[in-house]
């Protein structure tokens, strides 16, 4: 499973690219606006810190205006992706762009039908929104499911499932059973899934120990 970290926060994305675990990185216009920066300034240092995929989300929400904007967003570097929504004009715009060879992320996926017509339309990521569902009493991880299934059943679809709306580590392991290809997380989920109390509990008892010999491991 490839990992995307979920945020604009330039700081975040270096700290979490030096571990050398992050193949990408998620955007969206709320995220844009938190950051309080321009969008093409952090799409732009984004991409020079992450060489995969760089999702940046198109504002508009008709057809010639989100081609418009595709275009200057695909200007600023070639490992950018254009991010858009899950409406008819969005998957008419994410056929014109997959043809012409851009990466594709349609956003906003609430149902398995969604998802087939986002594959049909040639994105290369699907981003099912989990969290969200599971907050209007919903099974987030059905749909995800679902998705990978019927992919499952047409080779000729290249469509990634990108697991969105991520809330915790759970969201993550289950994902990854079913088989979903990336998981986007906000920083503080992806620092979750290292963490375990008796990881934390059995290197301190090492630690202690190691102390006790009196010893050090030099050349």
């Amino acid at each position: 499973m490839k990992f995307f970290v979920d945020t604009a926060e330039t700081k975040d994305i270096h700290e979490l690219a030096a571990t050398g675990l992050l193949d990408g990185v998620t955007t969206n216009p709320t995220l844009i606006a938190k950051s309080g920066r321009k969008i093409l300034d952090v799409i732009a240092e984004i991409c020079a810190i992450v060489p995969g995929p760089v999702s940046a989300e198109v504002a508009a929400t008709d057809y010639e205006n989100i081609l418009r904007e595709a275009k200057v967003l695909r200007r600023i570097a070639t490992n950018v992706t254009i991010k858009v929504p899950l409406t008819p004009d969005g998957l008419r715009a994410c056929k014109y762009l997959s043809s012409d060879g851009a990466m594709v992320n349609v956003t906003l996926c609430f149902s398995a039908a969604q998802a087939l017509l986002a594959a049909k339309a040639g994105a290369t990521f699907i981003s099912p929104f989990v969290g969200r569902l599971d907050d209007v009493g919903q099974d987030g991880m059905k749909l995800i499911k679902e998705i990978c299934d019927i992919y499952r059943q047409y080779p000729a679809f290249k469509t990634e499932v990108l697991v969105a709306s991520v809330r915790n580590p759970i969201h993550i392991v289950e994902s990854a059973k079913m088989g979903a290809h990336v998981a986007t997380l906000p920083p503080s989920v992806m620092k979750q899934l290292a963490q375990h109390p008796l990881t934390d509990k059995g290197l301190a008892a090492f630690l202690a120990d190691w102390q006790k010999t009196g010893q050090k491991i030099v050349a």
